[in-house]
């Protein structure tokens, strides 16, 4: 009887501590059948984990400034897909594609970036892609 109780609690305790990190991990709050394009400056680059933060400065139509604040994976992912801590920096003028959250926040994730040498970013994997036009770009 004592060892059942001690199993039940145990498993009540691992369970328990599951479930908020399947949940972290939706998509519920991003758009994903939207994709938006962005041409913006870097702000700050915030490499941590559990994600990392790319946050950028773009001018709207109107000359107003939006700061967008948008998430990738942890560093170790990330450094699989060819990104680093020196990525970014402040000032860098960078074109952001992303899935925006679904109420129109600047808030969203990050598919890829073009860096401003135009070598492109990919947040789903396979590492930096050549700028077009360069030596070993894709034609």
């Amino acid at each position: 009887m004592r060892y059942a109780l001690t199993a039940c609690c145990v498993a009540a305790a691992v369970l328990a501590g599951t479930a908020p990190g399947v949940a972290h991990h939706g998509n519920a709050t991003f758009d994903t059948g939207k994709k938006l394009v962005l041409e913006g400056a870097v702000t700050e680059w915030v490499w941590s984990n559990p994600h990392c933060f790319l946050k950028f400065d773009v001018k709207e139509q109107d000359g107003t400034v939006r700061n967008w604040t948008v998430e990738t994976s942890n560093p170790p992912d990330m450094v699989n897909r060819g990104w680093s801590r020196r990525s970014f920096k402040a000032g860098d003028r960078v074109t952001v594609t992303l899935e925006p959250v679904k109420n129109g926040s600047p808030v969203g994730r990050v598919l890829e970036v073009m860096l401003p040498d135009g070598r492109v970013l990919s947040a789903r994997g396979g590492g930096a892609a050549p700028a077009a036009g360069r030596e070993g770009a894709p034609r």
